[in-house]
């Protein structure tokens, strides 16, 4: 008993830099209309075109548009039966999740042609890469890491906050080496770190789509994008007609402990 308290003691005294966390609410720098009718469910911005996935049975499309203008360029509706998620984009290839058809569909980024289809395990949700994996979710607290060209899956990360598991993990991105992800049903992205799961930081975008934007339809907040030529944040939702350029604003309490280690400096 005597070692079991010494334990619990050594837990209960932990010093909180092993989960210390940053909180941030966003400022609006720039926005660009979007079509409302699309059910983003994955998001992604490369040489000068926004690619879109767009969910639901029976409207599930793969969308490219001119980034500067929002034209559309290229379309691909999907078979009837697939409901689109994730998307994302790594060298020559298009990779876009289905839901729960187990599959991921690849395609041929010049002109979106399917080249083939990939087993999955189990749901498919969120989906980005780092350059040589692609990361996926499946709606669970788990990130899933995978080749590109065989779906294996290579390593397993938990994603936590504190110590707790942090579930529906939808639409992901890679920002400057860390996993942002959407949480579904909620107003928030989190900041995995890659290697252990750790949440870094939690950013509130409450009340980013003004009440008066709402419709029938309109839903909840998911899609990140980051746009490799001038590292701006690009963040939207289900059915919302704007595109939000985001800038990061450290929450009050975040920026006196910024003070407060600076001045202790």
């Amino acid at each position: 008993m005597r070692q079991l308290r010494i334990i619990f003691f050594l837990i209960a005294y932990l010093p909180m830099t092993a989960w210390s966390l940053q909180h941030y609410t966003v400022r609006v720098i720039d926005q660009k209309p979007q079509p409302r009718e699309n059910f983003v469910q994955g998001l992604e911005i490369l040489d000068g075109y926004l690619y879109v996935s767009a969910g639901n049975y029976g409207a599930s499309h793969l969308l490219r548009y001119r980034f500067a203008d929002g034209t559309l360029d290229e379309s691909r509706k999907l078979d009837v039966r697939i409901f689109a998620e994730g998307l994302t984009v790594l060298g020559d290839n298009i990779y876009q999740l289905s839901w729960q058809n187990k599959v991921m569909l690849v395609y041929r980024k010049s002109d979106l042609t399917l080249l083939r289809t990939l087993p999955l395990k189990g749901e498919g949700w969120g989906l980005t890469h780092n350059r040589t994996e692609l990361i996926y979710g499946d709606g669970s607290d788990n990130l899933y890491f995978m080749s590109p060209d065989t779906a294996r899956i290579t390593r397993t990360i938990a994603v936590t906050q504190q110590g707790r598991p942090v579930k529906r993990l939808n639409e992901l991105e890679w920002v400057d080496g860390a996993i942002w992800a959407n949480v579904w049903q909620s107003h928030r992205i989190v900041v995995i770190n890659p290697a252990n799961g750790e949440v870094t930081a939690s950013i509130d975008l409450q009340g980013l789509l003004p009440p008066q934007e709402y419709r029938r339809g309109t839903d909840v907040l998911n899609g990140i994008a980051q746009d490799p030529a001038d590292g701006s944040i690009w963040v939207t939702g289900k059915r919302w007609p704007w595109l939000y350029q985001i800038e990061l604003v450290p929450t009050a309490d975040d920026r006196e402990t910024q003070k407060n280690t600076t001045d202790s400096r």
